[in-house]
């Protein structure tokens, strides 16, 4: 998988840039080609991150770090609850 391009904090400065362009009588377009993407990559990060703060993108990466961590343990938790049933039943 590549890796992300923008962060949420640098998401989250350009919907705010993008903001002030629309706000000051200027189209989507012209906005969303000021700050470098296309409309549809503006449209789906407004839904995302619109009305979040940067401490808010900052915890929602914690978040992601942590949900991965945690699913790496149920893996290998059930991996050796998996490995202990077969080994107790003798098809080893």
């Amino acid at each position: 998988m590549p890796k992300k391009k923008y962060t949420p904090e640098k998401i989250i400065g350009m919907l705010r840039e993008a903001e002030l362009v629309v706000n000051q009588g200027q189209t989507v377009a012209q906005a969303c080609r000021k700050i470098g993407v296309s409309e549809q990559t503006y449209y789906k990060w407004r839904k995302e991150y619109g009305g979040m703060g940067l401490e808010q993108a900052k915890r929602l990466r914690e978040l992601e770090k942590e949900n991965v961590q945690l699913r790496k343990l149920v893996a290998n938790l059930s991996l050796d609850n998996q490995i202990l049933k077969e080994a107790s039943l003798g098809n080893f």
